[in-house]
């Protein structure tokens, strides 16, 4: 579903116009839709409906509390890698027994919080890790139950930047290396070796990697359990694409299918952690345009949201559609905008020729498809506040994070002894 449309020439978050929104938290801001992420949860409990697979939502996407605390009353689960990840599903109500802890560098304080707080499975990445879990286990007197992620060597076909599944990665134990470590994960105490991982990559849009990833997953399961290694767990990891541009999203039916044919027989507990696919395209970052710079040579659109609120096209190159909020006439005449923002970096550059309608200063435009990897993603670089998270529920919102003020932000520093007596502290 589509939450952001045009309601008597202006654009709206279901029943809200977004100029009433920017004028009662400023711009920029984030926008994120409850109708959209519960229709995004019910596409995908819809699709997998009898398989048995669990859903848990990846929380690097989007980790603002009300997000997940909207997935939680759903019923799912959270796929976390960090112990402050872990920290914000248990305070949104996530059940532990639904929370998966992924990560290629977990630390001994992670391992711990991780073990006390019960939750479902840690999916360790190499045997570094491996024995230093057991050692924590052990120390504590728990048994951890893990799997052990492995890389496939799975060319997802997406961005380098976000393929994780292929030799070379930092990600996961090969898998021919795979036997060798589960053997050694079986000898060390306070280890339980349940379960197989896997996660290839992020935006994937053909199901082709996901067929092979798996189907070289299930015959390392079938391996596994010949040799007396009782895998009762798979991981799907996630990794599912959203349309930003002209991409056509993966067929969740057709995903379903494949989880049917390849991994139901295996008689396995499923999990599958999608994250983007989840809460992409329910969110907007709200802007204001600041000038129209017109040069010789380039048309600029300068807008109050920059590089450090909404990071992806200057580190991904990635497309995000921008619409303006007042509707344009029937026949308008578009012309070629860059969009950049003010930061103080040629890098701060949202898009090159855009064919926009005309616009003018203090106008609104909305950068589609933000609500994952924006909000989480951004900095305070030239000492530019976050931005607000705002949640629209119908006819209401709440600002679900606030704008900080530069007084929050100067007092988060602290100034050392030797400056006492100087009249700036």
């Amino acid at each position: 579903m589509n939450p952001f449309q045009y309601r008597n020439g202006v654009l709206h978050a279901e029943g809200l116009p977004l100029p009433a929104i920017a004028e009662a938290v400023g711009t920029p801001f984030y926008c994120y839709s409850t109708a959209a992420i519960e229709a995004n949860y019910g596409a995908f409990a819809r699709a997998l409906d009898g398989t048995g697979v669990r859903i848990a939502y990846a929380l690097k996407a989007n980790s603002n509390q009300a997000v997940i605390r909207t997935l939680a009353g759903l019923g799912c689960g959270a796929d976390v890698v960090s112990e402050g990840e872990l920290r914000r599903a248990l305070a949104a109500g996530v059940p532990p027994d639904l929370i998966v802890f992924s990560g290629v560098g977990k630390t001994r304080e992670e391992m711990e919080a991780a073990l006390a707080a019960g939750i479902h499975q840690l999916n360790v990445e190499s045997v570094p890790e491996l024995e230093l879990l057991s050692e924590v286990a052990t120390a504590m007197g728990r048994t951890a139950e893990i799997a052990l992620r492995i890389n496939p060597d799975v060319h997802a076909g997406t961005h380098a930047k976000i393929t994780t599944g292929v030799k070379g990665n930092k990600f996961g134990i090969d898998i021919d290396q795979a036997a060798a470590v589960y053997r050694r994960a079986r000898e060390l105490p306070g280890i339980a070796p349940v379960g197989v991982a896997l996660h290839i990559g992020s935006q994937l849009t053909d199901i082709a990697p996901y067929r092979a990833a798996y189907l070289r997953v299930a015959e390392l399961i079938r391996a596994l359990r010949a040799e007396g290694i009782a895998i009762s767990r798979i991981d799907l990891g996630g990794g599912m694409g959203i349309r930003y541009r002209d991409e056509r999203p993966l067929d969740l039916d057709s995903f379903a299918a494949l989880v049917r044919e390849a991994v139901v027989p295996l008689d396995c507990e499923m999990m599958i952690e999608p994250g983007r696919s989840l809460v992409g395209n329910a969110g907007l970052l709200v802007s204001r345009v600041i000038y129209v710079k017109e040069t010789d040579h380039r048309r600029f659109l300068i807008v109050d949201g920059a590089m450090n609120d909404l990071i992806r096209p200057s580190l991904y190159d990635a497309w995000h559609d921008l619409i303006p909020v007042r509707e344009p006439e029937p026949g308008t005449a578009h012309r070629p905008y860059d969009i950049v923002g003010p930061v103080c970096e040629t890098g701060d550059t949202f898009a090159r020729d855009r064919l926009l309608p005309p616009l003018a200063a203090g106008e609104l435009v909305a950068f589609a498809s933000a609500g994952a990897y924006g909000a989480v993603m951004a900095s305070t670089y030239n000492s530019r506040p976050l931005v607000p998270e705002v949640l629209v529920k119908g006819e209401n919102f709440a600002t679900v994070r606030k704008r900080p003020t530069f007084e929050e932000m100067i007092a988060a520093d602290t100034v050392p002894p030797w400056f006492e007596g100087d009249p700036r502290t």
